[in-house]
């Protein structure tokens, strides 16, 4: 029981968990997700730690988009965004890189979600370690994480 399935539960909201055999050599951790759970990898997304002027935040973008940073520092008022440390995202988080999950981290930390999840119903993240993926409503997660909307995701081609 990750401390993503605590905090779903406690929050009384209606979730399923999806569990696929993780390969360690996966080139893409949320592409992975997609593929092995035969999902549109629109509505998987990946949850990434960043900071902003120097504070911690945590960015979800679609797992087939990459983090726009300077998106990001302007959707929290700031001016720069960097890539976290993993060391340091999995401090912060109570997770580890490439099973961090936006809900249940160790501390609450600001979050932006890419503002496509609002065209979603549900979305998918991860539950909280590898190989395993919650579904629940998008309103639900972004009560639940107190997250904020913006454009933040960059597409790949192009």
């Amino acid at each position: 029981m990750t401390p993503a399935v605590v905090a779903a539960r406690r929050a009384n909201i209606e979730f399923t968990l999806r569990e696929y055999r993780h390969d360690p050599d996966a080139a893409s951790y949320g592409l992975e997700a997609a593929e092995k759970l035969g999902l549109d990898p629109a509505q998987v997304f990946k949850t990434l730690v960043a900071k902003v002027d120097g504070r911690l935040v945590v960015a979800l973008v679609p797992v087939a988009c990459s983090l726009d940073l300077k998106a990001l520092a302007a959707a929290l008022d700031g001016k720069r965004a960097v890539m976290a440390e993993p060391a340091e995202a999995e401090r912060a988080t109570g997770y580890v890189t490439g099973g961090i999950s936006p809900l249940g981290q160790k501390r609450r930390l600001p979050m932006v979600v890419d503002q496509s999840a609002l065209a979603l119903p549900r979305i998918h993240v991860s539950a909280g370690r590898r190989g395993l993926e919650i579904e629940l409503a998008t309103q639900d997660l972004l009560r639940l994480c107190a997250a904020r909307t913006a454009a933040i995701a960059r597409s790949h081609h192009g």
